[in-house]
């Protein structure tokens, strides 16, 4: 869920750095807004490193079925 929020009180020279960043990005002053919140807060570097621990490339994926293969037989004939 998003949430709007008014910032009163920018100055003037904040609000001129903002509006010509956003016309050399050629992206809104919102997105730019958000943007620079985002990196002051951490949000995006928080993402990523999650995103690395949540993705797995399909070495990844062969290494942990091998490390698990070891666990898979099974020694009792009632469990088969």
């Amino acid at each position: 869920m998003t949430r709007q929020l008014t910032i009163r009180g920018v100055p003037e020279e904040v609000a001129a750095r903002l509006s010509a960043l956003a016309r050399e990005r050629g992206e809104s002053m919102n997105a730019i807004v958000l943007a620079i919140l985002a990196e002051g807060l951490g949000v995006d570097e928080r993402r990523h490193r999650l995103e690395r621990y949540a993705t797995w490339e399909e070495a990844d994926r062969l290494e942990f079925e091998a490390g698990l293969a070891a666990q898979r037989p099974l020694d009792d004939p009632a469990w088969r």
